[in-house]
């Protein structure tokens, strides 16, 4: 979608005087860049030796290793799957080409290419993600475990071709900050996995188009970082990969300037994007995980070049991991929270490997598991090499000494009850930064699992660019299980990644008991979205009956509601009148519960409308399935309290 003026004058009012000021300096320098870009310097005598430590590879686990192998090979057939859509052009890939909508991108100079128009240019998404080339890492990463040149090989062809396709400054691979990032980040770990094949140096440090782009895609970052309220996931990509490169590919005059110049914005960054207990400040699970897998991929760079790192680095990772230790469900799923666009930060790993697992794996190797930790199963190929580059970090004395059950800096409670029943709470700002470009209106929402089954689910994000419609349903209020009043959003949207007003929550009560003994779990949040009135709503699980109760309070005036249930796209729902029997099979095993709502409220089930949107879930970025969402309306104000029920069965 194309931005408005009026877009650029809400996204105005967001900022302040410094970022104002170096977004003018910005767009200065590329006005210059468009008739005299700067140049690259000669490079002679170049090493790679930022490379595995001996044997390394075997230590990969078996059944990991089966797994990168048929992914690889799948690649190799030019099969692949980028957000939800099947590619079969991956042997000789058209860099421009989206499948989705059979749009080509423009060349031209970088700065002038309208990205955000899907009209223009097609889905930028599907465009930019082959060109991450973490699929290419993957590849790397079969050759080296397997020894066979024919990946190796067909990882130089393609970056040969991306190279030759994507001059420095010209076409959409040249607009982003976080696509340069995460693909110098990517070369990096092919340049690395590769290091046993004899091309590797030919295509690398001995090739000057190799030599250009690297050093392009570093001069870049150090010109046209993220700034101000764009200070979010994008710039720990940056910095990441400014880092990584500036570590392995530390062949030019300017490379120990960008190199201590991205690790202070990565130290100050880390800090900036995460609350003191480890969450991410943006509130979006998926981005927990981006900028987790990224901090861990730099400091593992720094570690190998024998870079000294500051201690609050380290001590923040710790912490975001302990902190993903802590809110993941019973098979290791974490919240469905806020924005996810399927972003990683290193892929070395084939398909079905769980990325939360090995997540946990990492942090395990590194800062070791307390005892408090989930169980971790499955294996994956990421961890003992990433392990093998990162220094291990002493035991810190400020690791919690049990598992964490409320977040008060983020707002996040969650209540665990018997057989696996989990209930994320949120009480917590409105994401972060002036624009909280990934928050979506969701204060006072819940989410519940039985045995990591979504039973009232958050329905996920699907899109960013060029479906407004749906952008706005699966961010809006009415696309989560929470109240909304009078029709309208709890913040103020101001174009798809941009809120002009945050509705401020606070969490009065969290008391999560031990999830093994009888007594219940109480939180209680209210909200202040709704000018006039004020939504509270207070949860209690009872472990001993494994019921969850929830009672929405609308303080203020009489006004116009609508209660929203979204039901996982497992379950089944037959609704009589304000009761629904849910029903799902997990693992050849049937379950049920029964959903008691409130009386005062006139139900209807929902599933799979398209106008206006309604009753859908989205596992991953770019699909969506019908799922059955129970919606009340009527009326509510301070006089009345909205109950409902959700019993699980035996």
């Amino acid at each position: 979608m194309s931005m408005s003026a009026a877009w650029y004058l809400r996204r105005l009012s967001r900022m302040g005087p410094r970022e104002v000021g170096g977004r003018v300096a910005d767009t200065v320098r590329r006005r210059r860049w468009r008739t005299a870009p700067p140049g690259c310097p000669d490079v002679t005598g170049a090493r790679f030796t930022a490379t595995l430590p001996p044997r390394v590879t075997a230590s990969v686990p078996p059944d990991a290793a089966k797994r990168l192998l048929a992914h690889a090979d799948r690649l190799m057939e030019g099969h692949a799957v980028f957000f939800g859509v099947a590619r079969d052009d991956m042997t000789d890939p058209d860099w421009f080409h989206d499948p989705k909508t059979g749009r080509r991108a423009p060349g031209g100079y970088a700065f002038d290419v309208p990205y955000r128009d899907e009209d223009a240019i097609g889905d930028v998404k599907q465009i930019w993600e082959p060109s991450r080339h973490q699929y290419l890492t993957v590849l790397a990463a079969a050759y080296a475990v397997s020894g066979e040149e024919r990946y190796a090989e067909r990882v130089a062809a393609h970056l040969r071709s991306w190279w030759a396709a994507n001059a420095p400054l010209r076409g959409v691979h040249w607009t982003s900050g976080i696509e340069l990032g995460i693909r110098l980040l990517s070369w990096v770990w092919v340049r690395r996995l590769l290091d046993g094949w004899p091309g590797a140096a030919a295509l690398f440090e001995r090739n000057p188009v190799a030599l250009r782009q690297i050093w392009h895609h570093q001069r870049w970052l150090a010109a046209f970082p993220s700034r101000g309220s764009s200070a979010n996931n994008h710039v720990i990509a940056e910095a990441a990969g400014q880092l990584a490169a500036g570590c392995a590919f530390d062949w030019f005059p300017s490379s120990a300037r960008w190199r201590a110049e991205a690790l202070r914005t990565l130290e100050r960054q880390l800090r900036g994007n995460t609350f003191p207990s480890g969450l991410n400040r943006e509130l979006a699970t998926e981005y927990h995980g981006l900028v987790l897998e990224l901090g861990l991929a730099a400091v593992a760079e720094a570690d190998a070049a024998e870079v000294p790192v500051p201690a609050s680095v380290r001590l923040v990772l710790l912490r975001m991991t302990d902190a993903l230790a802590a809110v993941v469900d019973d098979r290791l799923r974490p919240p469905r929270q806020g924005d996810a666009d399927d972003g990683h930060g290193l892929v070395l790993d084939g398909e079905g490997t769980d990325r939360w697992a090995s997540l946990l794996a990492t942090g395990d190797a590194v800062f070791g598991r307390l005892p408090w930790w989930p169980t971790v199963t499955g294996t994956d190929v990421r961890t003992p090499l990433l392990a093998a580059l990162l220094r291990p970090t002493a035991p810190a004395a400020s690791r919690p000494p049990s598992r964490p059950a409320h977040f008060a800096d983020a707002g996040l409670t969650v209540l665990r009850g018997p057989e696996g029943i989990w209930c994320r709470c949120d009480g917590g700002p409105h994401g972060f930064l002036s624009i909280a470009a990934h928050a979506h209106a969701d204060a006072l929402s819940v989410e519940v699992r039985h045995d990591g089954v979504d039973v009232l689910a958050d329905p996920g994000t699907f899109c960013y660019h060029g479906q407004p419609e749906w952008r706005r349903y699966f961010r809006s209020t009415l696309g989560h299980n929470t109240l909304e009043v009078e029709g309208a959003d709890q913040s103020v949207p101001g174009g798809p990644f941009l809120w002009t007003r945050h509705a401020r929550s606070r969490v009065l009560v969290a008391d999560p008991a031990d999830p093994a003994g009888p007594e219940g779990s109480r939180w209680c949040a209210e909200h202040d979205g709704y000018r006039g009135s004020v939504h509270r709503r207070s949860v209690e699980l009872t472990a001993a009956t494994r019921e969850l109760r929830v009672v929405d309070e609308l303080r203020g005036p009489r006004r116009a509601v609508r209660l929203a249930f979204h039901l996982g796209p497992a379950v089944a729902a037959e609704l009589v009148g304000n009761r629904a029997h849910l029903s799902w099979t997990r693992d050849g095993a049937d379950r049920s519960a029964t959903l008691q709502l409130p009386g005062q409220l006139t139900w209807r089930a929902h599933r799979g409308e398209s106008d206006p949107p309604l009753g859908w879930y989205s596992a991953g970025f770019g699909r969506k399935e019908p799922a059955t969402t129970l919606v009340g309306s009527g009326f509510a104000d301070g006089s009345a309290e909205l109950t409902t029920v959700l019993g699980f069965h035996g």
